[in-house]
């Protein structure tokens, strides 16, 4: 599959390498050109390339970037045929994005972001830590294979997204429709708490969508008071203790 990935911080990153090594061509691109990550798309398997080129040509596009940055690519989809896979793997922070009222008043992540670039996507590789992404896939079937959830409204884009989630090493789950992909959002307790697939399916189902704020919000809080003491472990500990 030939696959346009925009964004190369941790988890766009982490995406190149890891379908790269699955037999997958890959386009990566960033805000600030090709040269800035050419040296970064050679280490991972990718071509550096523009956000343009990234859209062209290709089966699928992932848009690993700030939430509030989809802002910016209003027209980038225009011309994109409308059989590719747009797959979103953002979150929302407002001490990151600013506030977004329209988010803030219980507008689901993912549709926000269909409607700021015209264009239906598939949420997936949202509710996992880079650590995690990079660090623990395992082989199907393998006991205690970690679970990701995948929600999107086209059932056959979301099969196929939900075969890159597994050959990037974790069980995919399918989490229904945009509409409730709140329940996959910060604060709830399907994410980043390393859950398999039948505590993922439990966890879903538990997600209170008038907790998730404060709860994103007061991990936040902790988080930032600790800095960089906190492991790895402990902030997923930390992440199922405030959310269950």
């Amino acid at each position: 599959m030939k696959i346009g990935i925009i964004g190369a911080g941790n988890i766009g990153a982490i995406l190149a390498r890891k379908l790269g090594a699955a037999g997958h061509e890959i386009k990566l691109a960033n805000s600030k050109g090709p040269e800035s990550i050419r040296e970064l798309a050679a280490d991972v398997g990718a071509t550096a390339t523009t956000k343009e080129d990234a859209v062209t040509g290709v089966d699928t596009v992932i848009l690993s970037i700030p939430f509030s940055a989809h802002r910016d690519l209003a027209g980038l989809f225009e011309d994109v045929p409308d059989n590719v896979v747009v797959v979103d793997t953002s979150n929302y922070y407002p001490f990151r994005d600013g506030a977004i009222c329209d988010v803030d008043d219980g507008k689901p992540e993912a549709v926000w972001v269909t409607e700021q670039i015209n264009r239906p996507i598939i949420k997936a590789w949202n509710a996992v830590l880079a650590a995690t992404l990079a660090e623990k896939s395992v082989e199907k079937l393998q006991p205690g294979r970690i679970a990701l959830p995948v929600a999107g409204d086209d059932p056959e884009k979301k099969s196929r997204v939900m075969e890159l989630v597994e050959a990037t090493g974790f069980d995919a789950f399918d989490a229904g429709v945009l509409a409730t992909s709140w329940r996959q959002q910060p604060g709830t307790p399907a994410y980043c708490t390393e859950l398999t697939i039948d505590e993922l399916r439990g966890a879903l189902e538990k997600a209170d969508q008038t907790r998730s704020a404060d709860n994103r919000e007061t991990l936040i809080k902790g988080f930032m008071e600790r800095g960089d003491s906190l492991i790895h472990d402990e902030i997923v500990a930390r992440n199922r203790a405030v959310t269950a």
